[in-house]
């Protein structure tokens, strides 16, 4: 697979997440693909699925590509990720939700194995998200 087709396949991942498509989201995936992010780790289907669809839905969160860089079998991605806190979100639990915006800056770096994301790691300033939401 081309370093252009890793990138197109990155580029697929933010349509679907943003759509919230998630039959096609979860098809750029391994079967036993691994998710690591700000709340914690694990399979894509019990950890990570439910998880984005409280990102899309409690959140209205949506991401911009930045930068997507390719190197061996590896994308790394700088995103411009926006929302608002409108729903329930276990990353901000106990809280109401305010109706105010983000946005912040997120990194993903994604590993391929046979053309699908094998491996997903995220970064996001998850304090200042919590800040813009709760405060002022």
């Amino acid at each position: 697979m081309s370093a252009e087709a890793r990138k197109a396949v990155v580029a697929s991942y933010v349509e679907a997440f943003n759509a919230g498509d998630w039959p096609t989201l979860r098809r750029l995936f391994a079967s036993n693909a691994t998710i690591r992010g700000v709340l914690g780790w694990g399979n894509i289907d019990e950890v990570a699925m439910p998880v984005w669809k409280e990102l899309h839905d409690g959140l209205q969160m949506k991401l911009a590509i930045d930068g997507l860089v390719a190197d061996g079998e590896a994308v790394a991605a700088r995103f411009t990720e926006t929302g608002a806190f409108v729903g329930p979100f276990r990353g901000l639990a106990g809280l109401e939700p305010t109706g105010k915006s983000y946005e912040l800056v997120a990194m993903e770096w994604f590993e391929f194995e046979d053309g699908l994301i094998a491996r997903r790691w995220g970064a996001r300033d998850s304090a200042a998200q919590r800040r813009m939401v709760t405060e002022g």
